[in-house]
C-alpha cells in the first residue's frame, strides 16, 4: 500500500514540474525561462507548486487505490484536486506575489498537470488490473491459515492473483512422501501439487511469491522444497509478513516472539529520533503560537456551555509505560465518571456536552496536547496514549499489548487514520495491529503520510468521539 502510493506520488511530483515548466514556456518563451531556470525564487515557486498540488491530490483521495477503481472515479477526484490546488495557490500567490511566475501560468500549468496525471493514473490502473502485471501468489498449506491468506489475496484490491494452494508433504524414511497432517479446508480444485514438487508447481503456475501458511511447521516443514524455490528466484514469505504487506497492520494471532526478533523493522536511528524531536518542537511551538490567542474565547465558550474547569487533566501511559498528565479542553460533564469509574467513550455518549461534540468532531479539544508534545511527553505521530486502568486490563487479555509503549505516544497515529475510534477490547486489538505496524515500519515517509491523512480526517470529521 505504501509502495503503491509512493510510486504515484513520485511520478506526480515529476509531472507537476513538467507541467509548470511547459506552462511557463508557452506563456513567456524558452529564452526567458532559461535565464530564470535556476533562480532561487523560481526554485521556491516550483517547490510550492509541487507541494500544493500533491497535498490537494492527497486531500481529494487521488492516491487511495481502494476508491479509484475506474477511470471515471480517477477523473472526478483529479478534477476536485485541481480545483483545490487552484484555490490554495491563489491564496498563496495573494499572500506572496513574489513567487508567482505570471498571469495565466497557474491555470495553464494546472490544466496540463491534470491531463498528465489522469493519463498516468489510468495507465497505472490498467496495468494493475492486467493479470500479466499482477503478483502471482501460491499459498503453501491447505488449512485454516492458508484459507485465510487465500481469501485475503482474492479480496485484496492490490495487484495480487491467487494461483492456488500447494500441499505440504512430509519425508518419511523408507517410504513415499506423505501429505501434511493439517485438515484441508480450501477448495479442492485449487490444490495444485498432488504428486508434483513445490518447485514444479510454482514454475508451472509462474508464481512469483510463495506464502507459507502452515498452521504447524515443526516436524514437517518442507525445508528442501522451499529452499529450492528460494534459489530459483521465487520470493518466500510467511503468513504474517504477507498479511502486513497486504493490509498495513500486523497479524497478531499468528505472530511469535521469534518473529519480532528476526523480522525487519523495529529500528530507529539516532538521526531519525533527533529529527523527529526537532520537528515535534517546531510544530508544537508554532501551533501554540497560532492557537493561544483563541484560548480565552474557547474558555468562555466552555464556561457558558456547562459548569466545571476549562481544561481536562488525566493520567495517561506514555513511553516505557511512564505515566504523564495529558491536557485537553473539557468536553464532558464535570461528574461524567461519578459512580462508574473509567469507561470507554461510546457513540452518542450522553456524558459529552453540546459544545464538546463540536470540539471532538473538529479536534479542537486536543489543541492543549501541544503542551505535552513541547514537554517531550508525546510526539506528533505515534500510538494514542491510553488510560492506566485500561492498559492494565488490556495487557492481560491482548498479547504484545505492552509493545506499543516502546515509543512516545502521539497526537495522531496510523491506527487513528486507519481505524475508527475504539470502545471495546476488540477495537483495542485492531488498533494494536496498526500501532505495532507503525512501530515496526516507522519512517519519515510514514510520518508524513499519517500527518496528511490527519489533515483530511480533521477537515472531513472522520472518527471522532
Amino acid at each position: 500500500m505504501k509502495f503503491t502510493a509512493s510510486i504515484l506520488i513520485v511520478l506526480d511530483a515529476v509531472l507537476s514540474i513538467v507541467a509548470l515548466l511547459s506552462a511557463a514556456v508557452l506563456r513567456f518563451g524558452s529564452a526567458e525561462i532559461n535565464q530564470k531556470l535556476f533562480d532561487s525564487s523560481t526554485i521556491f515557486t516550483t517547490v510550492t507548486f509541487v507541494g500544493v498540488v500533491l497535498f490537494s491530490a492527497h486531500l481529494m483521495e487521488v492516491y487511495d487505490r481502494n476508491k479509484n477503481l475506474s477511470k471515471r472515479e480517477i477523473l472526478i477526484n483529479i478534477g476536485f484536486a485541481t480545483v483545490t490546488s487552484f484555490s490554495l495557490l491563489s491564496v498563496v500567490y495573494y499572500l506572496d506575489p513574489g513567487i508567482m511566475l505570471g498571469r495565466g501560468v497557474l491555470f495553464i500549468s494546472l490544466c496540463i498537470f491534470a491531463l498528465l496525471q489522469f493519463c498516468w493514473h489510468t495507465i497505472y490502473l490498467i496495468g494493475n488490473k492486467h493479470s500479466h502485471f499482477s503478483q502471482r501468489i501460491l499459498v503453501l498449506g491447505t488449512g485454516t491459515l492458508a484459507a485465510q491468506i487465500g481469501e485475503l489475496v482474492s479480496s485484496s484490491k492490490r495487484n495480487f492473483l491467487l494461483v492456488g494452494y500447494a500441499t505440504c508433504y512430509v519425508e518419511v524414511p523408507g517410504n513415499e512422501p506423505e501429505p501434511e497432517l493439517e485438515q484441508s479446508i480450501v477448495p479442492q480444485d485449487k490444490i495444485l501439487n498432488n504428486g508434483t514438487s513445490l518447485l514444479d508447481t510454482a514454475l508451472q503456475t509462474q508464481a512469483g511469491v510463495i506464502v507459507v501458511a502452515l498452521a504447524e511447521r515443526r516436524g514437517f516443514f518442507p525445508l528442501k522444497d522451499v529452499l529450492l524455490c528460494k534459489l530459483n528466484n521465487i520470493q518466500i514469505m510467511d503468513a504474517p509478513t504477507f498479511y502486513e504487506l497486504a493490509l498495513g497492520k500486523l497479524m497478531l494471532e499468528s505472530i511469535t516472539p521469534s518473529w519480532f526478533i528476526f523480522s525487519g523493522g523495529f529500528h530507529r536511528t539516532t538521526i531519525f529520533s533527533i529529527c523527529k524531536r526537532t520537528i515535534d518542537i517546531m510544530l508544537s511551538f508554532t501551533g501554540l503560537m497560532i492557537t493561544l490567542p483563541f484560548f480565552p474565547l474557547i474558555a468562555l465558550a466552555i464556561k457558558f456551555d456547562s459548569p466545571g474547569p476549562v481544561f481536562f487533566r488525566q493520567e495517561r501511559v506514555g513511553d516505557k509505560e511512564k505515566q504523564f498528565v495529558l491536557y485537553k479542553f473539557r468536553t464532558m460533564r464535570q461528574d461524567a465518571e461519578n459512580g462508574t469509574g473509567a469507561v470507554w467513550a461510546s457513540k452518542n455518549d450522553t456524558r459529552v456536552t453540546r459544545l464538546g461534540r463540536l470540539f471532538r468532531g473538529s479536534r479542537i479539544d486536543e489543541i492543549p496536547q501541544l503542551i505535552n508534545v513541547l514537554k517531550g511527553e508525546m510526539s506528533f505521530v505515534g500510538p494514542r496514549p491510553e488510560r492506566y486502568e485500561f492498559v492494565e486490563k488490556l495487557k492481560l487479555v491482548i498479547p504484545y499489548y505492552s509493545k506499543r509503549h516502546f515509543i512516545k505516544p502521539g497526537l495522531t497515529g496510523w491506527a487513528q487514520v486507519r481505524y475508527p475510534y475504539g470502545s471495546s477490547v476488540e477495537d483495542a486489538v485492531e488498533k494494536l495491529r496498526y500501532d505495532l505496524y507503525y512501530i515496526k515500519n516507522i519512517s519519515p515517509f510514514l510520518d508524513t503520510l499519517i500527518f496528511l491523512e490527519t489533515i483530511k480526517v480533521v477537515l472531513f470529521g472522520f472518527g471522532g468521539r
